[in-house]
């Protein structure tokens, strides 16, 4: 079942990024297909477009880390199948497009990266202990594969960055 998706835009950096509603829903979409969940038919997914400035005081807050990151990722927990609020997911344009930038990746890709961590994230998957984490980047990749995306742990910086954040 395809989650209801509420795409919420907090700062104007991400009006240039277009079609961003219609992007993240096919972004999610491909992640519930591919996560081998099935999710009640009143899911709900927050996501919040942001800037630097806002999710800085959201990881101050949550995390207790006075910077900004990617991506945060707030689950609402339970059991998937009878919970209709999985969580939301917060990405921040600035550093989104410095680090597609650094690793040389279209910023369309990262952010369907980023999506697709936080998606999973929010469903139960971590990368703490190194078991979770290589089978968290096999399923990012085989949902980006299906996204037409390449391998965003190719590129070691990439891997760094993506990596430096942890789910609030």
């Amino acid at each position: 079942m395809i989650p209801h998706i509420d795409v919420s835009i907090e700062s104007p950096e991400w009006e240039a990024f277009e079609a961003r509603t219609e992007f993240v829903e096919k972004v999610i979409e491909t992640a519930v297909e591919d996560c081998g969940r099935q999710l009640t038919e009143k899911a709900e997914i927050s996501i919040v477009l942001c800037s630097d400035s806002f999710i800085e005081g959201l990881n101050r807050k949550w995390r207790g880390i006075a910077q900004p990151t990617n991506v945060l990722s707030f689950p609402m927990g339970g059991d998937q199948t009878t919970q209709p609020l999985l969580g939301d997911i917060v990405i921040a344009f600035g550093t989104a497009q410095h680090e597609a930038a650094v690793a040389g990746k279209p910023l369309r890709d990262h952010v369907a990266h980023l999506l697709v961590h936080g998606f999973l994230h929010l469903i139960g998957h971590d990368h703490q202990e190194i078991a979770e984490a290589e089978a968290m980047e096999a399923l990012e990749r085989t949902i980006l594969g299906h996204l037409g995306i390449a391998d965003p742990y190719a590129a070691p910086s990439l891997k760094e960055t993506v990596g430096a954040h942890e789910r609030a």
